[in-house]
């Protein structure tokens, strides 16, 4: 799914022109840039979680030359899902019997 689809299910379900949906979600996904950037944190009950998170200084490999390379510290964006976004993705698969796997 890519950003176009959202703004398809938005103009669908809110019964708006794909101009308008496009415009709603393009501010919703500022307002989440803004709010993760200043805040360091952002907690959408039963979604999930995007946290801002920093990165220690490390040594990376070039695979070619197998030279080490510092890389830096930096801050990174992690997104934790919520419990029922988690259970909503959930399709339960059943095991079968060993006896009827062999059969």
């Amino acid at each position: 799914m890519i950003k176009a689809d959202i703004v398809k299910r938005v103009a669908e379900h809110l019964r708006v022109k794909d101009k308008e949906a496009l415009a709603i979600v393009d501010e919703t996904i500022t307002a989440i840039k803004q709010i993760v950037t200043e805040k360091g944190r952002l907690e959408i009950r039963d979604f999930g979680i995007f946290q801002t998170k920093q990165r220690k200084q490390r040594l990376g490999r070039n695979p070619k030359d197998k030279k080490q390379y510092p890389i830096p510290p930096r801050r990174v964006v992690t997104f934790k899902m919520g419990k029922e976004l988690k259970l909503s993705g959930e399709t339960p698969h059943p095991k079968k019997p060993a006896s009827e796997s062999n059969a």
